[in-house]
């Protein structure tokens, strides 16, 4: 078994391995095939913070490989609301489970489960550190979508300092890619950390385009600022509209994790360079090949 905490645990092999097995998930479900590489396993997915895409995806995905599906999305339903440490939940749930998926608003919370549990964890996002199995997703579209990971020049839009998925595409992109060139793209007070600034980098405050072959675009997250105020000042900051696409290249791709608030028109969607939600398909081969590595790893 091999836990997922973070972009940084994969070697070369392994991410060639998963971005290739994903691959063959895709052709399979292109194809309506039935797979059951996973019959009789059982995936507990445990969600302390709201999503829709990555809990679903991830339930999606075990179901499609024959596996069933058993957890919570509201923490207030669970023991915890009764004191119940984390450690002690993680470790109740490895009892009727083969692989967790865990979210969590804390930073460093699927570190700790992973040394607690039985079974495999997988991180589906802890607070404003990590998010792999969106980046393993993210790389996944745009090998499908361009052709390639290496060589290509990437904006990144929005909240840098404190989003998850950007600090993990960067990560990924530093330690095993090459010839990226990045334009970071945020107001001061979101900057991308400096422990992300590495090789090529350009960072601005304005939305310069016009070079890039993949736009990450991110929404400014409330539930990230203490301050209220901040946030209004922020939210509406930068917005992708019809007419700033006339000025990208025409095989660009624009892509957001979601959701999103207004930072994309949604006049956009139309754009056949626009392909998030196309992104959020590609999130069921990935994490299928993902839960196949996490149960067949070596813990």
């Amino acid at each position: 078994m091999k836990d997922i905490i973070s972009i940084s645990d994969f070697s070369k092999k392994e991410f060639t391995d998963v971005l290739a097995e994903a691959d063959k998930m895709h052709s399979a479900l292109q194809k309506g095939k039935a797979l059951d590489t996973l019959k009789g396993k059982i995936m507990a997915v445990m969600f302390f913070e709201a999503s829709t895409r990555t809990r679903l995806s991830f339930e999606s995905a075990m179901n499609r490989l024959g596996g069933s599906v058993l957890g919570f999305a509201e923490p207030a339903s669970t023991s915890m609301a009764k004191a119940e440490t984390i450690a002690d939940t993680v470790n109740t749930v490895a009892q009727y489970s083969d692989v967790i998926v865990m979210r969590s608003p804390f930073p460093g919370a699927a570190q700790l489960a992973s040394e607690v549990s039985s079974v495999p964890i997988i991180n589906g996002g802890d607070g404003s550190r990590e998010h792999p199995t969106q980046t393993m997703l993210d790389l996944f579209t745009i090998k499908k979508e361009k052709g390639r990971l290496d060589n290509l020049k990437v904006a990144m839009i929005g909240d840098l300092k404190y989003g998850r998925t950007v600090h993990s595409l960067c990560k990924a992109f530093n330690n095993y890619f090459k010839g990226i060139e990045f334009t970071f793209i945020a107001p001061e007070a979101l900057a991308i950390p400096n422990e992300f600034k590495k090789g090529k980098y350009h960072e601005t405050g304005k939305l310069e385009l016009e070079d890039a072959d993949v736009v990450y675009m991110t929404r400014i997250q409330k539930e990230r600022f203490a301050d209220p105020t901040e946030y209004e000042k922020l939210k509406s900051v930068y917005k992708i509209t019809p007419k700033i696409l006339e000025t990208m290249k025409k095989d660009a791709i624009v892509m957001h994790p979601l959701p999103r608030v207004n930072e994309i028109d949604w006049r956009c969607d139309s754009d056949s360079r626009c392909i998030y939600f196309k992104q959020a398909y590609y999130g069921v081969p990935t994490r299928m090949a993902l839960i196949q590595l996490a149960l067949r790893g070596g813990k």
